[in-house]
């Protein structure tokens, strides 16, 4: 069934034989296309997935690791309009949002949120639940990888331990990513 183009519901292999891969799904001891594309078969793995060929938005699932940029700010989380997931930057997202609780920004204690992002930063986060869309930053590679100057909106550069802003001097601090400024997701 390699290299065979399938829609929604088609058969792409056994449960047995393979584990269901990328936009696939398992019933009944079988493996379906859960979006139009072709079947792609890791036979050192053992996976079944699909590789999509339309233009449809990318299922989103936990452990997905998504950007987006900050569009409100709340007490205790942050809210962001997200653009597009890792692997699929080829196909936005279309009106989703997610949100990170404080809890969920750092391994550790953090008492005000506005010292980790702020409104039009630019957050790599990872899933903790589809259906909600509850957002993580706490793994190093998580968290603001643009950030914009809260006095002009000039970009913030990393200099040391803070970011400074290119246009007018100020300094401020984020959660930043290690890949912050880099233009790599």
């Amino acid at each position: 069934m390699e290299s065979c183009f399938v829609l929604p519901g088609d058969k792409v292999g056994s449960a047995e034989e393979f584990m269901p891969g990328h936009d696939t799904y398992v019933k009944g001891g079988y493996i379906y296309a859960s979006t139009t594309g072709v079947v792609e078969i890791d036979q050192e793995h053992r996976y079944a997935s699909v590789v999509p060929k339309a233009n449809a938005p990318a299922k989103l699932q936990k452990g997905d690791i998504v950007v987006g940029e900050v569009i409100d700010m709340k007490e205790s989380l942050i809210i962001l309009s997200l653009a597009f997931k890792k692997g699929y930057e080829h196909r936005p997202l279309s009106d989703e949002e997610g949100t990170i609780h404080i809890s969920n920004v750092k391994n550790s204690y953090v008492k005000d949120l506005r010292s980790m992002f702020g409104i039009r930063d630019i957050v790599k986060a990872k899933i903790l639940d589809e259906k909600q869309l509850r957002l993580f930053t706490g793994e190093d590679d998580l968290g603001v990888i643009k950030a914009y100057c809260s006095r002009c909106l000039g970009t913030l550069v990393k200099k040391e331990n803070a970011l400074q802003c290119s246009a007018c001097g100020h300094t401020e601090s984020r959660k930043v990513s290690t890949s912050y400024g880099t233009g790599v997701i």
